[in-house]
């Protein structure tokens, strides 16, 4: 026995998707998906951090003073455009993962980064401090590269995506294999930066010589190890695409099928599928090469356009959002007492990631109000601000 029947719009880049009637087992999933936040969905910093400071251990702090440091500041500086937040949600939408994550703003970003570590520098070199060696800034230069490189690579991982061509070619890029927050990818850093320093008390203990650099093996480990688990991750993400491209859905040829990943399981992913005339959402088993193991999946219709699904897409925000969104899903409400239209852009992509408190946004999600002119009244990234 299915849930009511709600009016929505599944847009699409081609077109506009309506929704049916959804199975039992997925009410649970789509009452999350209405719960769920929308403002944390960026691979959070401690990842970047951790993975430069990684970088410097492997033995680059040997050629020059403030490696380390260069390194762990510059994995992390391109997400300085949160600044855009403080034109709103939907500039800070825009303009999240913007040039500050292109290879055009690499330069950049290592200039700013290299910048703030010789002003830190001066500051404590004005206290007495003196590095074991001295800096040499056209080395830290290349570092602090290497660093923004780096970023660009991990964003690259997760199913957000990123623009690395931007601003000439500002096509969405992603792997898919790796969740938001990898607590895989956490732990293996953690262990690379934190093993040197749990036998170096050992050392100590036994009366060891204290080597002035310690951690180049622990560092290039923990990095192997990262690699490692990328194949790895990669090679399932390959078996769970295959996966959903072998089957027909609704009697109907596959057009596009993608998978994106889970936080704790490597074989489960959460799959979507895009057919002539339906989108479906289904769980995959990638070890079993299982699709929908549970009769759990989703699936909805592909209408027509509408006056309000076409004025909605039109907006500034609709149109970053359709830029952006790989399964967008648009679900249209009536406002109370006939006062025009909310339309709310989601990303089937998260589907699976709607939990949070009650009251709380879809993830990711974006809204547009329309008047019964379907002019443009409001719009939001998550939830509407405050005034």
């Amino acid at each position: 026995m299915g849930i009511p029947l709600k009016t929505a719009i599944l847009a699409e880049k081609s077109g506009v998707l309506n929704s049916l009637t959804a199975p039992d087992p997925w009410q649970k999933q789509l009452d999350q998906l209405q719960s769920g936040r929308g403002e944390n969905h960026r691979l959070e910093p401690v990842t970047h951090f951790l993975f430069g400071a990684c970088l410097g251990r492997t033995g680059l702090n040997r050629k020059t003073g403030l490696a380390t440091l260069t390194l762990t500041l510059a994995a992390e500086a391109a997400d300085a455009d949160v600044v855009a937040y403080f034109g709103g949600s939907v500039a800070g939408f825009e303009h999240h993962r913007g040039i500050t994550h292109t290879f055009l703003g690499v330069p950049f970003v290592a200039g700013a980064t290299l910048a703030g570590v010789y002003g830190i520098y001066r500051i404590l070199r004005s206290r007495g401090w003196k590095p074991k060696l001295a800096p040499d800034w056209k080395i830290l230069y290349m570092y602090a590269l290497l660093g923004a490189i780096s970023h660009i690579g991990l964003d690259f991982l997760n199913n957000y995506g990123v623009r690395p061509l931007a601003p000439f070619h500002p096509q969405w890029y992603s792997w898919d294999i790796v969740f938001i927050v990898d607590p895989f990818i956490l732990a293996l850093l953690i262990c690379g930066l934190a093993m040197p320093a749990f036998l170096g008390l050992i050392t100590e203990e036994m009366g060891g010589r204290k080597p002035e650099f310690r951690g180049r093996g622990a560092a290039r480990f923990a990095l192997a190890g990262i690699l490692a688990l990328i194949a790895f991750r990669a090679y399932e993400h390959r078996r769970a695409v295959n996966a959903l491209e072998a089957l027909t859905y609704h009697d109907e040829p596959v057009l596009r099928a993608s998978a994106y990943p889970t936080m704790l399981n490597p074989f489960a992913w959460h799959g979507v599928v895009e057919t002539p005339s339906f989108l479906e959402a289904v769980k995959v088993n990638s070890s079993a090469g299982e699709v929908d193991p549970d009769n759990s999946a989703i699936s909805r219709h592909k209408p027509e356009e509408t006056p309000i699904s076409l004025a909605a897409k039109e907006s500034p925000l609709g149109r970053v959002y359709l830029d952006w969104a790989q399964y967008p899903y648009v679900e249209m409400t009536r406002l109370p007492e006939d006062k025009g239209y909310q339309i709310q852009f989601q990303d089937w992509r998260f589907l699976n990631e709607g939990i949070g408190p009650p009251g709380s946004a879809p993830p990711l999600s974006g809204n547009v109000l329309l008047d019964n002119r379907l002019q443009l009244t409001n719009m939001y990234v998550g939830r509407p601000r405050k005034h």
